[in-house]
Order: C-alpha cells, then structure tokens, then sequence
C-alpha cells in the first residue's frame, strides 16, 4: 500500500517542522506548504517523505495551484494540519485595520478554502482528518490582541462548524489550543532568563497532534488544550 499524505501549513522552524517531522516518522508522505521557499527546501533536504511546496495561503490561485501539485507527487492528503498564523499585537485604537483583514485571511478563510477542497475525497473515502493548531485568544479578546483575537475566535468556530458537517461522514476535525509560549530561537530572546519548563516544545505539541489524527472513531475530542506543567491557567 502507498503511505498516506499529511498536508501541513505553516511549516517554519517550530510547530510547522515538528509536525513534518512526526507525520514522516509515523509513516506519511508530508507535503509541506509556507512561502520562505530557501527555510522550506532545508526542511525537504532533512525530513525524509517531505516535499516543500512555496504557497501564500491567503492567494486561493496559489492554493489551487499548490493542490494539484500536491496530487500529481503524492495524491489526495488523508491529514489536513492548518498551522498558518497571522497575528499583529495592538489595541483596536491602535491596530491597521488591514492587518486584521490580512490576519483573518491567513487565520479563517485559508481553513476555509483548503477544507472545501481537500474535506470531498475524505469524505468519499469514509475518513480523514482536519486539524487547526490555535491558541487561547480562540477564546477571549485581551486588550492588546484586537488584531489577532477575532480572527483566531473565528478559526475556531468555522472549525466546529466544519467538525458538525463532517464527523457523521467519517472525517474527524479537532481544535489544538495551545496555551504556551512555544520554545524557539526568538522566544527564548524575548523571555530571558525564563526556565526550560516555561516553554512548549514543538515536539510535544507534534506528538499530540499525531494523538488527535489518530484517536478511535468511538472517542473522538473537538476542542484539545495543551499547556506546560508550571502554566498558570
């Protein structure tokens, strides 16, 4: 039998990487998709069963185009990971309107476009999954993230909507919020001195997202929260 497809979005140095990584270990073919082409052909020179594909999610002409390029190497993706983010930081006094706009494009709208192409040949084949990586401002609106909140909120929500529409038919969609700053080069810079066990490792986080793609039918989860231990929630 030919290995199963994983498309993933957002595939930088973190999340994304970790994601490729695991989904390749377990056994997948990972078609990786962001738009810092130089960052992606490392990651398919390192991670076996990889192949980058440049695409800006916010172009549907660009997501078509990345689809079919998808199919033609590897066929149809059994594993959907929207792991895209935009985010700006600002109060809504302070914020360009526009980068909310950009932001929900990124955030809810690519969900949206890819879902609607990839979500039929799951269905038709009884199974598949759809995965939207978030965070806790899927769930309040701070002051300081007006520009970033309302886009991750409707994520969230469209996301269920699609869990609703497509579940009975055989395709299971989960929500990962991720309630933690995530261990990268630039976090560690911008929280000096804060300990190992301050950060998320993009490898746990891999490994819970390779747990929701593969639970039993029978006990399936729809909103998943993972946060370090010492995490004041």
């Amino acid at each position: 039998m030919s290995k199963p497809v994983a498309l993933i979005t957002g595939v930088g140095p973190g999340t994304g990487a970790a994601l490729s990584r695991r989904f390749s270990e377990g056994g997948y073919r990972v078609a990786m998709l962001a738009r810092d082409e130089a960052r992606l052909k490392l990651l398919e020179s390192e991670i076996e069963d990889s192949k980058a594909f440049v695409c800006d999610v916010t172009d549907v002409a660009q997501i078509d185009a990345t689809l079919a390029a998808v199919r033609q190497s590897f066929g149809d993706p059994s594993v959907f990971i929207h792991n895209a983010v935009g985010g700006t930081f600002g109060n809504f006094l302070d914020i360009d309107p526009a980068e909310l706009e950009r932001n929900f494009q990124i955030n809810t709208m690519a969900l949206l476009h890819l879902a609607r192409r990839l979500a039929p040949p799951m269905i038709a084949a009884g199974q598949g999954v759809i995965l939207a990586t978030g965070n806790t401002s899927a769930f309040r609106g701070k002051a300081n993230f007006a520009g970033f909140a309302p886009s991750k909120a409707a994520q969230r929500v469209l996301a269920e909507a699609i869990a609703r529409e497509v579940g009975p038919k055989g395709v299971h969609v989960a929500y990962l919020t991720i309630d933690a700053v995530i261990d990268l080069a630039w976090t560690r810079k911008a929280f000096p001195g804060r300990p190992d066990d301050f950060f998320i490792k993009p490898a746990a986080i891999a490994e819970e997202a390779w747990h929701l793609a593969h639970q039993d039918r029978s006990a399936w989860t729809f909103n998943a929260e993972i946060r370090p231990f010492c995490e004041t929630w």
